[in-house]
């Protein structure tokens, strides 16, 4: 099922033997476009700490209720290691994650997810890759030629940070980002809604990351294989509305892209 970034905010996650907090914010890797990590806030239990969950160990939300089980305990979480979500997360950091839980680490090439990689997207910037502390070497194979965030992991982006972002055509700028749309059993970014709201009074459409020719984080701007007026055709987006794939084909057929595998009829 396709969720939106937003819907995640204030979700209440239940580990295997109690709350843990709730979703603040999340991390996703800027190259396949998948959700990595949630930034959760623990609350009284472990005096308001803030904590960093792999998407690789939750489960099926339950959307009614406003949960989303988590296959750790509270002891597991209680010992973690800390991780300063104010600032860039590193990949020693990451790696001192990994060793604690166990978690797969995603940046080794393989996709913890299963299944195919999406294709990487372009960047403007592509400084070399910093040292890695020898803490840290056992744990993390550097691939080469792989772009640097200055004192942080290379990959990993705040949705919250980048909401705002411009989107701009190959004739102009069409709006900001307002959200992303995800698949909630894969993680998978499926999904950018652009407000348009200062071109195209109160009206929101959706862009595909395939869609993306390259990214200047830098400048926050998010270039886009598309025209101003292919865009302001497009089929509106309904935020409200629930997710219908019938929306995505013709979207997908309104800017002449072929329907992803397994979602056409």
């Amino acid at each position: 099922m396709i969720q939106s970034a937003d819907t995640l905010k204030n979700l209440e996650l239940r580990a295997r033997d109690g709350a843990l907090g709730k979703i603040k914010d999340l991390y996703f890797d800027d190259e396949q476009w998948t959700l990595r990590y949630l930034v959760v806030e623990t609350g009284t239990w472990l005096n308001s700490r803030k904590v960093l969950i792999s998407t690789s160990v939750l489960d099926a939300a339950d959307w009614d209720a406003g949960e989303l089980p988590v296959n750790l305990t509270q002891e597991q979480v209680r010992r973690s290691p800390s991780v300063d979500t104010e600032k860039a997360v590193t990949r020693e950091e990451e790696a001192g994650l990994q060793a604690h839980y166990g978690w797969p680490a995603y940046w080794m090439g393989a996709g913890y997810l299963g299944g195919p990689l999406a294709s990487p997207v372009g960047v403007v910037e592509t400084p070399g890759y910093p040292a890695v502390p020898a803490t840290a070497q056992a744990a993390i194979a550097v691939p080469p030629n792989v772009r640097k965030t200055p004192g942080g992991d290379p990959r990993l982006r705040r949705v919250g940070a980048v909401k705002g972002y411009r989107l701009e055509a190959t004739d102009g700028g069409v709006g900001h980002i307002d959200d992303l749309l995800f698949e909630d059993l894969t993680w998978a970014v499926r999904y950018l809604v652009i407000d348009t709201s200062g071109w195209l009074p109160g009206q929101k459409v959706v862009v595909s990351p395939d869609w993306i020719s390259s990214v200047s984080w830098s400048e926050s701007r998010v270039y886009i294989d598309l025209t101003r007026e292919a865009v302001k055709a497009a089929p509106a987006f309904d935020p409200s509305a629930p997710w219908d794939e019938e929306y995505a084909r013709e979207l997908h057929r309104h800017h002449g892209r072929t329907v992803p595998a397994g979602r056409d009829e």
